[in-house]
């Protein structure tokens, strides 16, 4: 019987309420709602900077407060094997990571946060971690500019290499991008989830290399040294240094590598948080 008043629906032009689109068409919807995305994330901005006395330069004295902590403790636990330039490449380091960190932290608490909203309003869920990246994104630019004014500090010389920094942090908006919205999706299946993202995140901290050089280190284990070369966090870090800070090479290999890396998990989050868009603010 219910399948065949499926069948006269369907004959009739009628969808099931809140089926899921094809994925192109799904993309189409999301693009057609970029106004309300990047509205979204402006008020998200403005929302969080209200409720403090400094306001924006919050996003300033973040990082900037975590650089300071960072390379004042592990510059006297490293002591005689720094990096070189060792300010402005924990400066690149904490930076950089601070970017991907908010935007896999505040991905996977981008459905689960708000569940009211996705219950009673028709949209592709997606706009919800977008929104959310290119919130971190828009915060980001004034740290990037920031550290470019430290690497000047410090004694490096402006070129037009630094333009490369332009693809470069698209690939890596690419990248967080696409780590949100897995992100997105597994916390609505496991909500633990998102207790351990913390967890998760102070371990890629801890292994991309932010306020040492893995490459000393790695430089007694060489079997291990292809692996690594393949840590996109890591990879990231090198470009970034290696265009900006005087005294470091940009390894030509890493800039194919992180791009394979961002387009990958780009494509791999957008289908991944397709594939379950009815079963969101349906699970509790």
């Amino acid at each position: 019987m219910s399948e065949n008043l499926s069948q006269v629906a369907a004959d009739r032009g009628l969808e099931r309420v809140g089926a899921r689109p094809p994925l192109g068409a799904y993309l189409v919807q999301v693009i057609r709602r970029l106004d309300f995305t990047l509205s979204l994330a402006r008020f998200r901005i403005k929302s969080e900077n209200e409720r403090n006395r400094l306001g924006m330069l919050w996003v300033l004295l973040r990082p900037t407060f975590s650089a300071l902590i960072y390379g004042t403790v592990f510059g006297l636990v490293l002591s005689g094997i720094r990096p070189h330039n060792f300010v402005p490449f924990v400066v690149v380091g904490v930076f950089l990571l601070e970017f991907f960190n908010t935007s896999m932290n505040g991905g996977a608490k981008s459905i689960i946060s708000n569940t009211a909203l996705v219950q009673s309003l028709p949209f592709p869920r997606m706009v919800l971690p977008v929104a959310k990246v290119l919130e971190n994104l828009l915060n980001f630019i004034p740290p990037l500019i920031m550290m470019l004014g430290i690497a000047l500090l410090w004694g490096s010389t402006p070129s037009w290499s630094w333009l490369l920094l332009i693809p470069l942090m698209l690939l890596f908006w690419m990248f967080n991008q696409g780590v949100a919205l897995v992100f997105a999706r597994l916390t609505v299946h496991m909500r633990d989830l998102s207790q351990l993202t913390p967890f998760i995140s102070r371990m890629i901290f801890y292994t991309a290399g932010v306020f040492y050089d893995p490459a000393r280190i790695l430089a007694d284990y060489p079997r291990l040294t292809p692996i690594f070369d393949w840590h996109p966090l890591y990879e990231i870090l090198a470009i970034t240094r290696g265009l900006i800070l005087d005294g470091y090479e940009v390894p030509v290999d890493y800039w194919w590598k992180f791009a394979i890396w961002s387009v990958g998990i780009l494509v791999v989050g957008i289908v991944f948080f397709w594939k379950a868009e009815e079963r969101y603010g349906r699970e509790n």
